[in-house]
């Protein structure tokens, strides 16, 4: 059984125009490639910690790897990827698997 897998996307929009043509198609996009948009932020402030602060946080998650892969490699949307190239700065795309609990980070190796 494949597990859900949630990407964090970090990032500065500097080209609203082809921010917009992204936004407008992709929400579609990644819920047919099987995406679900949890949550959506605007910066706020530093809490704590030294990474350079990114003004938009968007959090996906994805019913497997497999389903994010699919949307990032489907041919159909090879015009939709540009838009998001093109409107962001200093993008950050993580995946994280999903964890029940912390045991497996925590327990002694």
């Amino acid at each position: 059984m494949s597990k859900p897998v949630y990407a964090l996307n970090l990032f500065d929009v500097t080209n609203k125009e082809e921010y917009l043509a992204y936004s407008r198609r992709s929400a579609r996009e990644v819920a047919a490639h099987g995406g679900r948009v949890v949550a959506i932020g605007k910066f706020r402030e530093v809490a704590t910690g030294s990474i350079e602060p990114r003004q938009v946080m968007i959090l996906v998650e994805w019913a497997s790897i497999a389903a994010f892969e699919s949307y990032r490699n489907d041919p159909a949307l090879h015009d939709l990827h540009p838009h998001r190239v093109n409107g962001t700065s200093n993008y950050i795309w993580h995946l994280f698997d999903q964890l029940e609990d912390l045991r497996p980070i925590l327990k002694a190796e």
